[in-house]
């Protein structure tokens, strides 16, 4: 399509269609380069604050079904080794909520006061360790209900999937990603955001 602009120089031009980006062509079609670190922290920011609105949420309903589930006449009949799990699994997921909530408490304590690298550095770091600990609460009530349907066996044999492919998903792909891939090109005299 002709905007009846003629294109600036020393524009790049974007890929033919079916050809993948390059790696610096990614960076250009993001805006990256054109953008001031002021920008990218703004940005980073914003994505960091719906990131932990996205998964607070999950994580209160969550947290509020566990809460709700000891005062059901079934609950009584789970074994002990079940009440332990079930515990463990409750401040697992207490302690993601906290971390989740923690980085929004900080942003508004800390408004104005020229912190948004500090946020964003430790609400990254916040989310990191809540999605530990939802890893644990997610395989710990897996392991209860199966155990409760199904039995011991399956029991382990479900805690151990959700604990691999959590793991996997979480974890394991992007720390491998991250290990195996080289950095983006940086600029001289900006840093990634």
């Amino acid at each position: 399509m002709n905007t009846g602009r003629a294109p600036q120089r020393g524009a790049r031009r974007p890929p033919p269609p079916g050809e993948p980006a390059q790696p610096e062509d990614r960076d250009a079609a993001d805006g990256e380069r054109h953008k001031s670190r002021l920008e990218r922290l703004d940005r980073n920011t914003v994505e960091l604050l719906n990131e932990l609105r996205v998964a607070g949420t999950g994580i209160q309903v969550l947290f509020a079904f566990l809460l709700v589930v000891p005062f059901n006449t079934g609950f009584s009949g789970l074994s002990s080794v079940d009440r332990y799990i079930y515990f463990a699994t409750l401040l697992c997921i207490a302690a993601a909520a906290t971390l989740l909530i923690a980085p929004s408490i900080h942003h508004r304590i800390l408004f104005r006061q020229a912190q948004k690298p500090y946020i964003v550095r430790v609400g990254n770091q916040f989310m990191i360790a809540a999605m530990v600990f939802l890893a644990f609460g997610f395989t710990g009530i897996l392991i209860v209900i199966s155990d409760v349907l199904f039995g011991g066996v399956t029991a382990a044999i479900v805690g151990l999937l959700a604990a691999g492919g959590i793991g996997a998903l979480w974890f394991a792909l992007p720390l491998n990603r991250r290990h195996n891939e080289p950095p983006p090109r940086r600029l001289s005299g900006r840093s990634r955001g």
